[in-house]
């Protein structure tokens, strides 16, 4: 079945073999797996190789898709590409978890934050968060939903970068985000693997308050992206649920992975 938005390329059908390929030995071995036990990173747990790093918030829901979607994200990427991802001793990667006024934050070079529709920022947050996307980070904010959440966010993120010194932006498909290793045509709308077994195959999940999917961004002096900003649509549920469902899976996980693994390799090479 053709998925809006992406070409139907020899890449992606050998992106569907590789993970379809892995999935028979994880999947029972990440539904068995506690999503409790959070621990916030140290110093210590850096060792130069690539952590996805969630940030751990207020106001919202930090954790929603923790800890499969970073787990299942660094694998991909991990097979996909070229990238050196830190390993346990187990073999699983080394997913992290930092606060926004963590030293520790300012060794990634990533940094997701997932429903920050309701996200508050302190003012000693949002100091320290734009001193990290001044100083070379990269944050992506994904999972909000309708006009208010927008609102929301957009009013809480002024206070940390300005509009009026840094505008958020559209980016169209021409961005070379878009096209820095998978070419994606367009940010395909991923509902929750609930919201569409509960919707007949539905993805807006706020109906016509959510139907067009916005992939904005705030730039740095040399046009670069600092915040990736994906609304009206759960790139999280697409890395966290890809073996729950085969059909879930090739309509969303597979164009998920292939704007997910873009968005890391962008932020690592700009």
């Amino acid at each position: 079945m053709p998925v809006s938005g992406v070409s139907w390329k020899p890449w992606r059908v050998a992106l569907a073999v590789v993970v379809l390929a892995a999935l028979a030995t994880q999947v029972e071995a990440q539904r068995r797996r506690s999503f409790g036990g959070a621990r916030i990173a140290t110093a210590d747990d850096f060792d130069g190789r690539f952590h996805f790093c969630r940030v751990v918030f207020d106001g919202g829901s930090w954790s929603v898709d923790w800890p499969r979607a970073d787990i299942n994200l660094s694998i991909r990427l991990s097979e996909l590409t070229k990238t050196t991802v830190s390993q346990s001793d187990g073999g699983e990667p080394n997913h992290l978890l930092v606060r926004l006024t963590d030293p520790e934050m300012f060794s990634c070079p990533f940094i997701m934050m997932t429903e920050v529709g309701r996200a508050y920022f302190s003012p000693e947050e949002a100091a320290r968060l734009r001193d990290y996307l001044l100083k070379g980070g990269f944050l992506w904010a994904d999972d909000f939903w309708g006009t208010d959440a927008w609102e929301w966010w957009e009013e809480q993120f002024s206070q940390v970068l300005p509009p009026q010194d840094y505008p958020i932006v559209d980016l169209d498909p021409s961005h070379p985000l878009f096209r820095s290793h998978f070419v994606v045509k367009q940010a395909p709308q991923i509902a929750s693997i609930n919201f569409w077994y509960g919707n007949n195959g539905s993805t807006s999940e706020r109906g016509a308050d959510s139907a067009e999917v916005h992939v904005r961004a705030v730039l740095n002096r040399q046009g670069q992206i600092m915040a990736l900003m994906t609304h009206n649509t759960d790139f999280g549920d697409s890395f966290e649920r890809e073996g729950d469902d085969p059909t879930y899976f090739l309509n969303f996980s597979v164009p998920g992975y292939a704007f997910g693994i873009n968005t890391l390799l962008y932020a690592m090479t700009h």
